[in-house]
């Protein structure tokens, strides 16, 4: 499995579909097994700047069974599918 990671200090990280709806979070890094799909789909969020280091946040969820996600990245708002989502780490920001 590869990873591209932000150094970052004992800050715990969840995938960025495990992140409740609203709250603020940074991305940490990127996980892709060998399979050439999650390549491509690894690919695709680097292109639409999932990259570490960006503060991103869940905005909403599909009914009924909460796919997909819309998610705000930096100022952009994409839909990821909870399967794409996965790929991403994120660390929760500390509240304001």
């Amino acid at each position: 499995m590869n990873s591209f990671a932000l150094p970052s200090g004992a800050a715990a990280t969840i995938g960025l579909d495990q992140l409740a709806r609203q709250v603020p979070a940074r991305v940490v890094d990127l996980l892709a097994s060998d399979e050439p799909a999650s390549q491509e789909a690894l690919l695709r969020l680097m292109e639409i700047g999932f990259l570490p280091g960006e503060p991103v946040r869940i905005i909403a969820t599909g009914f009924p069974q909460g796919d997909p996600l819309a998610v705000r990245i930096g100022q952009a708002t994409f839909a990821l599918r909870r399967q794409e989502a996965a790929l991403v780490r994120v660390s929760v920001e500390a509240a304001a």
